[in-house]
């Protein structure tokens, strides 16, 4: 497993300061907060912000997130995946492999509805193919469908793509109705990318994305988590991503240097 960290963890800093940030604070891989990089676009080169990462030795490594694609018809489908195609290129564009996708089941769910879904998660996946980016598909704990990872992992296996997996965020893990027997239906293969977190003293109807903390301040159990990452040899990226207000407001390097520093406690068992 390689860490990284995602920048809507210092949601308030710019793409480029977020650079030099992770990079002073140890973390030479991100998962890029897809907005950010679109604003820092605006005024400068895609050649610019790809000399700006080589020059501080970090890597875009994943991107988060793609929604819109599974629900929207007519107008708002067709803008729905012309936006998505232009995440494709700057994907391509900067080697970034995984692309974090949300289920939008925030409505009411049919059988009608779900195979639309369903199709248009299928054709998310050949695009994307094309671009030689890899879809991970993030359920919601909060959502009226596809909240558990169960749910996810047949979604996944309805569309029978092989660059199409679930997106295991921990947070909405314990949020939402996921089992820990679900974790026995991951593989390397329909496992796409993790993203880690920990919430301390919050009944899970209660918690929100503002109660996330580093991982080991919570009380979520993640070393049967980790032990079954370990047993399929998922060797992919694991993102620290956290929506915490307070850190918000705290220097990006330091942040960056907490993170950085509490994936490898996380990773090497040293808690």
């Amino acid at each position: 497993m390689k860490p990284c960290i995602n920048q809507v963890t210092t949601l308030p800093t710019p793409f480029a300061e977020d650079v030099v940030a992770y990079a002073a604070g140890g973390c030479k891989a991100i998962e890029v907060w897809l907005t950010k990089l679109e604003n820092h676009l605006e005024k400068h080169s895609a050649a610019d912000a790809q000399n700006l990462l080589a020059d501080h030795e970090v890597q875009l490594v994943a991107a988060a997130y793609q929604g819109g694609l599974l629900l929207s018809q007519g107008e708002a489908r067709q803008a729905a995946f012309d936006h998505y195609k232009r995440r494709l290129d700057l994907c391509q564009q900067f080697g970034i492999g995984t692309l974090v996708v949300v289920a939008d089941f925030a409505q009411k769910i049919d059988p009608t509805t779900l195979g639309r879904a369903i199709v248009s998660l299928t054709q998310a996946a050949q695009w994307a193919a094309a671009f030689d980016v890899r879809l991970a598909l993030e359920f919601r704990g909060a959502d009226t469908f596809c909240t558990s990872l169960d749910t996810a992992l047949a979604l996944v296996e309805q569309c029978s793509q092989p660059n199409l997996g679930v997106c295991l965020d921990l947070f909405h893990f314990y949020k939402g109705p996921s089992k820990s027997e679900d974790l026995g239906k991951l593989t390397q293969a329909n496992l796409a990318h993790v993203q880690v977190c920990d919430v301390p003293g919050v009944p899970r109807e209660l918690m929100t994305d503002a109660d996330r903390v580093f991982p080991g301040e919570g009380d979520f159990h993640l070393d049967p988590i980790l032990a079954r990452l370990r047993a399929i040899n998922y060797d992919g990226w694991i993102s620290l991503e956290l929506m915490n207000p307070v850190l918000w407001k705290s220097k990006a390097s330091q942040v960056a240097e907490m993170g950085w520093n509490s994936m490898q406690r996380l990773l090497t068992g040293t808690r």
